[in-house]
């Protein structure tokens, strides 16, 4: 069995997911903040990073030094299988619980 994610662990590893070789720290972060609408700080962001890759759904890899970071490697963060197949898993999910429901309608 599957361990379910965090909602936050599934924001960060589908912007993972659509970032793809562009992901690491800062556009991460800069991502998801878009798209929630919501300013997210660096902490909001490792935190679940760091559990992402402990469960196997992620690992991380060193860029290049670049001179704009004054020498330093970014450090990227790639979708393993496993990842993947928790992905899928969630919108398995998903769909079976949004599955007949009326559309939501504003009041």
């Amino acid at each position: 069995m599957m361990d379910l994610l965090t909602r936050r662990e599934e924001i960060i590893l589908l912007s993972v997911w659509k970032l793809k070789d562009g992901a690491y720290g800062m556009s991460i972060k800069d991502h998801v903040s878009q798209v929630t609408g919501k300013k997210w700080l660096f902490g909001s962001i490792y935190t679940p990073l760091e559990k992402l890759l402990e469960k196997g759904y992620l690992i991380s890899e060193k860029g290049e030094p670049t001179p704009e970071r004054g020498g330093r490697a970014k450090v990227f963060f790639i979708l393993t299988g496993e990842g993947l197949d928790a992905l899928k898993n969630l919108q398995k999910i998903y769909e079976f619980l949004w599955d007949d429901i009326p559309a939501l309608e504003v009041r």
